[in-house]
């Protein structure tokens, strides 16, 4: 850990509270000369510390996605995870699995501030901004599963999301099949899984879980065209927890899903969330429009819809409309 590092450590498990630069010092073995460097170098990188004479550094609040901030908050039975966090990519999908291929281990978070190509699923781009309001974040899992089994991790990031932001306001959160997150009728999180795979084995090597979150953007920081179907966690723009917290809070309740599987599976919790069982959906299927109920999501998260013909298809993947929305 680098000085920095472990003087921002040490700050974040007294915000709000001076401590001293000797404190610090004697703690780190360091010079308060160096202390003091590290203090002025986290300045620069935005952090809001105060220092007054003969009390010390106070660390404000301040909202600065840091590795040591969202470590700060992780429970003591969430798995080590090594987390990385950029100023801007392109995609951060994109970019972990190059760092997959390259040998990052599992269990490896990429967060990035700005995120100049998003992309949801079937390729499509979708809005997201670079001032601090959204969340973005990949995670890589090493799976070694059969192609069968990724859409279970969709399911846990959507179910740990959903709680993630329980935690932090009294709203009920939805999921609409197979991976979007909702509060009331507007959507909050998008969710992009993705597999690195062995052909040979039919094998799953490694999960990319992309996740984006809407998490301080006011209705008018939307696009007009969105304004009435997205919101934020905290729509005011006013939020009550860092993206450190809300980071760390969506992991504790994601590893602490993992470790349950499949004894404890996920899918109960996912269809009581969903947003579409007993809904009118349209889809596309076989290049062929339908119409029908959703009737259940089946062990496999996978819906099952049954047609006005009393016919029943069961679509592993995909995207359905709500006629009511």
């Amino acid at each position: 850990m680098s000085t920095k590092s472990a003087v921002l450590t040490i700050l974040l498990e007294n915000q709000g509270t001076p401590i001293s630069g000797e404190t610090i010092a004697q703690e780190l073995s360091l010079s308060r000369t160096a202390i003091w460097k590290a203090i002025n170098e986290l300045k620069k990188d935005g952090h809001h510390i105060e220092s007054v004479t003969n009390q010390g550094y106070t660390y404000l609040a301040s909202d600065i996605l840091t590795a040591e901030g969202i470590q700060l908050y992780l429970a003591p039975t969430t798995p080590k995870v090594t987390i990385k966090i950029v100023d801007e990519l392109e995609s951060t999908n994109q970019s972990l699995k190059k760092m997959a291929i390259d040998g990052a281990p599992s269990n490896t978070l990429l967060i990035v501030n700005k995120q100049t190509k998003t992309r949801g699923r079937f390729g499509r781009e979708y809005f997201a901004v670079d001032s601090g309001q959204g969340v973005y974040f990949s995670l890589l899992l090493h799976a070694n599963q059969h192609f069968s089994e990724v859409a279970q991790y969709t399911l846990m990031t959507a179910v740990a999301i959903a709680r993630a932001i329980e935690t932090f306001q009294k709203q009920t959160v939805s999921i609409k099949w197979v991976n979007d997150v909702f509060i009331g009728q507007q959507k909050v999180c998008g969710i992009l899984s993705e597999a690195i795979t062995d052909v040979e084995t039919q094998t799953i090597g490694s999960v990319i879980i992309g996740v984006g979150t809407n998490f301080t953007l006011t209705k008018t920081d939307f696009p007009e065209g969105l304004r009435h179907k997205a919101t934020s966690v905290f729509p005011d723009g006013h939020a009550t927890v860092s993206r450190n917290q809300f980071v760390a809070t969506f992991l504790n309740e994601f590893y602490q899903l993992l470790a349950k599987q499949p004894t404890h599976p996920v899918i109960d919790e996912y269809r009581e969330r969903s947003l579409v069982i007993g809904r009118e959906v349209t889809f596309t299927y076989n290049r062929q429009p339908y119409k029908g109920v959703a009737t259940t999501i089946n062990d496999r998260g996978e819906l099952v819809v049954t047609l006005d013909t009393n016919e029943t298809l069961t679509l592993s993947s995909g995207e359905i409309s709500l006629t009511s929305y």
